[in-house]
């Protein structure tokens, strides 16, 4: 199980959708926060779509079809929380229409978090 997971996150890395390659270059990579995020991080059974060890926090970024699979986010969403993680979720819609009102949004709750893991 664990080998497919890794060779899907692998897939998933080299094929990031445009609201999910948005948010990377233009908020997360290059330690623009302040913190080092992945991108397609494997957590047990799931892959997270960006996740941050310091900080202990996943990002989700949810497309249209997000809306049929809310059971299965809420399944995800807890299973990260069982593991101490937070969960922030954001739209496609609203990372590709509103980038700088993310960005915003993110630096304040990352400014509220306290790293589990000094720096």
């Amino acid at each position: 199980m664990a080998n497919t997971v890794q060779t899907n996150a692998r897939k998933n890395r080299n094929n990031m959708s445009p609201p999910e390659k948005k948010i990377w270059y233009e908020i997360l990579s290059r330690k623009q926060t302040g913190y080092k995020f992945l991108r397609q991080h494997p957590i047990g059974y799931y892959i997270s779509d960006f996740y941050c060890r310091e900080l202990k926090l996943v990002i989700e970024i949810d497309g249209d079809s997000h809306s049929k699979q809310e059971e299965y986010d809420a399944k995800r969403t807890l299973y990260f929380n069982e593991r101490e993680l937070a969960v922030i979720r954001f739209s496609n819609r609203d990372v590709l229409s509103n980038i700088d009102g993310i960005r915003e949004f993110l630096f304040n709750k990352i400014a509220k978090i306290t790293p589990s893991i000094p720096l």
